[in-house]
């Protein structure tokens, strides 16, 4: 069997997640793909993603791979890429794929990941971000928003920030990043770079500082609430449609072992 490794972007408005819903009427990325690369491959495909994105949150990084019974010399000089372009809907599109080692692993092998979250601020909202950055109407500080981001960082316990019926064998990851600017005057970004996230704790984090800001309370309030450990300390967590995967980070030398095709 031959590993494959891919690079996807997608639009998660339209699906209900990442993961394939057995009894969902919404179809999931990972359905939308897995369906398109057996149709491509004809055998059974089993895909594996370096994380799973809830409904409505995007893609431009997500990282998957699979393995094949087609031979190597059939696949070393073949587009992958524009070979699944007629299976999938214009709102999924693979980006790079390469052959990849056994030992490359999307999910396990994942040393650390960015994360991007929009806030689209403005009187009026926009037709054409409404699926893409979460709308907030009256002006930002984002001093008091940066100021707090600064108690992010490091390797901490970060169970005020786990949703609720999400169990992991620990809640303490290690943030890197943490940073909030504008990309122009009317669009907001917060960028976070971590070696692991919990089920929604991204947008966990956004919500409450947002919160945060708007009630008037000290940057420093957010140490406090990571400090309780204790998910109803922290505030709302924020709407999926502002939330994007980036990139996912990889060994170097897992890196090297995998030929483009």
């Amino acid at each position: 069997m031959q590993r494959i490794r891919f690079l996807v972007s997608y639009d998660g408005t339209d699906f209900c997640g990442w993961q394939r819903q057995n009894h969902s009427p919404i179809k999931s990325v990972q359905q939308v793909l897995q369906d398109g690369l057996e149709e491509v491959f004809q055998e059974k495909i089993t895909l594996c993603a370096s994380g799973r994105t809830d409904a409505g949150v995007h893609a431009l990084g997500q990282v998957c791979h699979f393995d094949t019974s087609r031979p190597v010399e059939r696949l070393e000089n073949w587009d992958m890429a524009w070979a699944m372009k007629r299976q999938l809907p214009r709102s999924i599109s693979i980006k790079k794929a390469w052959l990849a080692p056994q030992d490359f692993h999307a999910t396990l092998s994942a040393t650390r990941k960015t994360y991007r979250y929009l806030i689209h601020y403005n009187p009026r909202e926009s037709a054409f971000l409404t699926r893409y950055a979460h709308w907030v109407r009256k002006p930002i500080n984002v001093e008091h928003l940066q100021a707090s981001s600064q108690f992010l960082l490091g390797k901490q316990d970060f169970k005020s920030f786990q949703s609720a019926g999400t169990p992991v064998k620990t809640t303490i990851r290690s943030i890197y990043k943490a940073q909030w600017e504008w990309r122009r005057s009317d669009l907001l970004q917060f960028t976070i770079t971590g070696n692991g996230f919990m089920k929604q704790m991204v947008r966990n984090i956004v919500g409450t500082q947002l919160m945060l800001e708007k009630q008037g309370l000290a940057p420093e309030t957010l140490q406090e609430i990571i400090s309780a450990k204790h998910r109803p300390k922290a505030g709302p967590v924020a709407p999926a449609q502002g939330l994007y995967l980036m990139r996912v980070y990889y060994p170097q030398d897992l890196d090297n072992r995998c030929r483009e095709i």
